[in-house]
């Protein structure tokens, strides 16, 4: 009997018109919130200034932390998306902004590596990798716009250090709408984003491995819906010879919910000052980015900084949806040093 998917979490399948208004997946530090920041931000330092040295319980937190655990609450039960705006960069300079972002960081997750370096803070700005390399990430890629994509952990949080001359909104599209609407218009291609498909490894394969590997795009599991949407790396699978190949059906279902989140019904555009934070479940919402310019000599060259996390709220997932599933990944624990342009 062929497999016959079924909607998912249908609760959570908000429209663009429903979180039109920014101040509902808005969270706005108050002076209460800045202080407790600013303790936390003693203390972290007193216990060290690596930031791998700091976990949650050494960045404490009071009326913050219950605001936080709300947060996490709501991204994976609800919308799947916040903002938290902003950390005072008047205040601090970028490394303190940084362990900052981490202490938050750590009340909502678990730090997850991000890349076979293991790092566990990276850096998402301009690195002077090519779209056309077969081994850029999309952290690497800067100016062009990046469609919509999930990470590879069950949240990723940005931070905002500087902003772009022009351009670099952020976007963000309910993946499980736009599941629900593919399962009642296309079942057919629902069905085979079900199946494993090919995804390249963009050479962080383990050693003497084959440099793809093999992943559902949708997963059911007690329930919920758990996503890994990537077309691109998908579709570069097929460089290798030996991966399996994609099928023109394949191929059309993967536009087809590309297509999809582009829609303007199904999501929503936020600019980022610095300071601002951004938080995604990512197997709920996809996310991507409008092309920007920078203006390096005037210091105006964008550049963010990226979590990774396993929530602590969700108890259960697929296997090869946990926090070391890429094992290879984490031997080494490490963080992303990219020095930003002067303010």
């Amino acid at each position: 009997m062929p497999f016959i998917p079924q909607p998912l979490e249908s609760h959570i399948g908000w429209r663009a018109a429903d979180v039109a208004e920014p101040s509902a997946w808005t969270l706005r530090l108050d002076a209460q919130d800045h202080e407790e920041l600013a303790s936390a931000l003693a203390y972290s330092k007193s216990v060290s200034t690596d930031l791998l040295d700091i976990g949650k319980e050494s960045f404490p937190l009071d009326g913050l932390a219950e605001k936080l655990s709300d947060v996490e609450r709501e991204l994976i039960d609800g919308r799947g998306f916040v903002r938290i705006s902003a950390l005072d960069t008047q205040r601090y300079s970028d490394d303190d902004l940084t362990m900052l972002y981490w202490g938050i960081g750590m009340h909502l997750g678990d730090p997850w590596p991000q890349n076979k370096h293991g790092h566990l803070m990276g850096d998402v700005t301009d690195q002077g990798k090519a779209i056309t390399d077969p081994t850029a990430r999309g952290n690497e890629l800067g100016l062009i716009a990046l469609d919509y994509h999930t990470d590879g952990s069950d949240l990723v949080g940005l931070m905002c250090l500087r902003k772009a001359r022009a351009g670099g909104l952020s976007c963000v599209a309910n993946v499980v709408a736009i599941h629900n609407e593919l399962v009642r218009t296309r079942p057919d291609l629902a069905a085979i984003l079900y199946e494993p498909l090919p995804w390249d490894f963009r050479g962080e394969q383990p050693p003497g491995k084959p440099g793809f590997y093999m992943r559902q795009v949708f997963t059911a599991h007690e329930g919920r819906l758990f996503v890994r949407f990537i077309p691109q790396y998908i579709k570069a699978s097929q460089r290798h010879a030996d991966a399996p190949r994609l099928s023109a059906r394949a191929i059309e279902a993967l536009d087809t919910v590309s297509a999809m989140a582009n829609d303007p019904s199904f999501n929503v555009y936020m600019d980022f000052a610095p300071g601002d934070m951004q938080f995604i479940n990512n197997y709920h919402v996809l996310h991507g980015r409008t092309a920007y310019e920078d203006d390096a000599a005037c210091g105006q060259k964008r550049h963010l900084k990226r979590l990774w996390l396993a929530t602590r709220y969700l108890k259960d997932r697929p296997v090869y949806f946990q926090n070391g599933a890429m094992g290879h990944w984490g031997r080494n624990k490490t963080v992303s040093h990219i020095a930003p342009v002067a303010r």
